[in-house]
């Protein structure tokens, strides 16, 4: 395919090849700009259900129009080759970007507020893509998410449609029971083959964001059939177990999507993504940390006189008692919450913690003893503290 032309698109390179096609970049050469195109390989075209789902994915998708979903701009079949020509993503997949230990909790709320989003506009439109994982993500350069590949996705049955309707399943090739979809990141009903709605992509997202944070899958197996088995009848292990910095909130939440029981799962991704938000705020503005780190605030500030006191003490045990006693004097009388005080190896400077003059934001600030104004040295959005 290298060097062919098609249509009006000039493949330049393969990028990718998965169940459902080989994507290759290539140049438009009517509006002269890089383009992806993913085309059904040949041997599968013969198969009806599959250049259907092919088919239907351009038609799901190109419907979408938002930022955080792939933009189709064409379908087409020449000389027997089907394809899609869709928006050319110059980043790389999310599972490339997942770290060993995770994402820290802000860029993974950063990333799943995007998909979030993204999913909510799908499902208003009465699409659920149902097989949403981290290679169906891509982040630009700019850190942007891109959902892409909806070649799964099944336009939501009509309101009238019976009760009994099943989501649909593919023809088994080496396994029984084989079902659309990637095994991992399954809901229960859609591994069981049942009808399914946009409570089954919450449960997907639920373990992609469980991914994201701990860099394991809440249902790990050794086989397709474990796998399945795990998401059937077991609950995944709490995400603080294997990455302790998680905010209780985000926990609560990915356990929520993972629920077995749709009705017992957030309903709306709508609904998610505002309380995803709600976390991000709360992790950004300090506020959630709040109550349980009080006692680390509280050892923080009694901590450094204790030990002057102590000290104190024991020159006076030591040594005669100074021919003038001993004054105490504020090296700093600033409004707010003024806490770590750390001197300088000359005993010139003292450094500290200080919510600003405005008493919005925790960060480390330099004063020279007697004279002068505070230096701030950091402005980091989140708390900065023990700038010993």
């Amino acid at each position: 395919m290298i060097g062919r032309t098609i249509d009006h698109y000039r493949i330049e390179s393969k990028l990718g090849e998965g169940g459902m096609g080989v994507v290759y970049k290539a140049r438009d050469t009517h509006l002269d700009r890089t383009v992806a195109i993913k085309v059904l390989p040949p041997e599968k075209v013969a198969d009806p259900e599959r250049k259907q789902r092919f088919i239907q994915e351009a038609k799901a998708a190109s419907a979408l129009n938002h930022p955080n979903i792939v933009t189709i701009y064409d379908i087409s079949s020449e000389a027997g080759v089907d394809f899609i020509a869709m928006e050319f993503i110059e980043g790389h997949t999310l599972d490339e970007a997942i770290a060993p230990k995770g994402l820290r909790p802000a860029q993974a709320l950063r990333y799943a507020s995007q998909v979030a989003d993204a999913l909510a506009k799908a499902h208003g439109a009465g699409i659920v893509h149902r097989d949403l994982k981290p290679s169906n993500i891509m982040i630009t350069e700019e850190g942007r998410v891109k959902i892409v590949d909806f070649g799964l996705a099944k336009l939501l049955e009509p309101v009238d449609s019976s009760p009994d309707a099943a989501t649909l399943t593919a023809r088994p090739p080496t396994q029984e029971g084989t079902v659309l979809g990637t095994a991992p990141y399954m809901s229960p009903e859609q591994a069981e083959g049942r009808k399914l709605d946009g409570r089954s992509d919450i449960f997907s997202f639920g373990s992609v964001l469980y991914e994201m944070v701990t860099n394991r899958k809440p249902f790990p197996g050794d086989s397709h059939l474990a796998i399945l088995t795990k998401i059937l009848h077991e609950d995944p292990a709490p995400p603080s177990q294997l990455a302790a910095a998680i905010p209780p909130e985000l926990e609560k939440m990915i356990l929520r999507c993972l629920r077995k029981d749709p009705a017992r799962r957030f309903q709306h991704m709508d609904d998610l993504k505002v309380a995803l938000e709600d976390v991000q705020e709360e992790s950004g503005s300090g506020k959630q940390a709040a109550a349980p780190s009080r006692r680390r605030w509280a050892w923080a500030v009694l901590a450094p006189v204790v030990l002057v006191a102590g000290f104190f003490a024991w020159r006076m045990w030591r040594s005669p008692p100074p021919a003038e006693l001993l004054r105490a004097v504020a090296l700093t009388t600033f409004p707010g919450a003024e806490l770590y005080p750390s001197f300088s190896p000359d005993g010139n400077h003292v450094a500290f913690t200080w919510t600003g003059p405005k008493q919005d934001n925790p960060d480390v600030y330099v004063q020279q003893i007697g004279a002068g104004s505070p230096l701030r040295l950091t402005t980091d959005p989140r708390s900065d503290y023990n700038p010993v």
